[in-house]
């Protein structure tokens, strides 16, 4: 409901943002970078959270979410107007660790690139970092499938098996589905593999985000200062804590530019 006098926001684009770990620690950077690319404000739908899965529900301590193919986004998707749409999916691999077989894990990837091509969205997806997992000792490993995923019972070399085939899949995925696939260097990675260098989060997603092509160049010439903090933090659309279900009403944070976060 508008205030008395204040006019409709006019949002220029919708972000889509998919992924987990790395994704929700740099949540609002993403959005900022990609705001500094393509304008603002904008609607941005986001399926994040540490430890989440494509295909596949996730539980990460006490809280639960579903899949990113079952989550509540697509169907907010269709149901709103048409808007320029770039949509990022990183995070890739986390359904493996869950024992997912790679054909699996890639119809999930397929799924969603497929819901967003009718959107006509721009797409960007991040290859799985496998020269950094490829350096992961079988030590290191072990500690952190034991620590962040204790169901799991593959062993390294089977992890390793199926990253390969994930990664090696989307690489011919992105030349007939007509997306963007982004190789990561293992210079951006932390000694987990997989989760980027805290230092290095801006400079990644700045090259992660230039692969987007830019239609309108004078967006780019804006002077660029970081946002503030979010005007209020986005909540999950559905979770479970400890079993029990909690649901929050869509959109459910914003930025200080008025963008709209649908979180889900």
């Amino acid at each position: 409901m508008l205030k008395k006098n204040e006019l409709p926001v006019m949002y220029r684009n919708r972000l889509v943002l998919l992924g987990a770990s790395n994704l929700t620690l740099s949540l609002r950077l993403v959005t900022h970078l990609m705001q500094h690319r393509f304008g603002g404000p904008s609607e941005v739908f986001a399926a994040a959270g540490h430890g989440r899965g494509y295909g596949v529900s996730s539980q990460m301590l006490w809280r639960g979410l579903p899949g990113i193919v079952a989550s509540g986004l697509w169907r907010q998707l269709v149901a709103m107007e048409s808007r320029p749409t770039y949509a990022l999916l990183t995070d890739i691999g986390n359904d493996i660790m869950y024992e997912s077989p790679p054909e699996q894990v890639l119809r999930a990837v397929e799924w969603c690139v497929t819901q967003l091509r009718q959107q006509s969205a721009r797409i960007v997806v991040t290859n799985l970092p496998l020269t950094s997992i490829e350096r992961l000792s079988k030590q290191h490993y072990l500690l952190f499938r034991n620590l962040f995923y204790p169901t799991c019972k593959l062993s390294r070399n089977e992890a390793l098996r199926r990253a390969v085939i994930v990664h090696d899949e989307l690489v011919g995925m992105a030349a007939r589905m007509h997306f963007t696939l982004y190789e990561q260097s293992p210079l951006w990675f932390g000694f987990d593999g997989i989760h980027i260098n805290y230092r290095q989060r801006r400079a990644y997603y700045e090259d992660v985000i230039a692969r987007f092509p830019v239609v309108d160049f004078s967006i780019l010439a804006r002077e660029f200062k970081l946002l503030r903090g979010w005007r209020q933090r986005p909540s999950f659309a559905f979770k479970t804590i400890a079993g029990c279900a909690c649901y929050c009403p869509q959109p459910s944070g914003r930025l200080w530019d008025e963008s709209l976060i649908f979180k889900y």
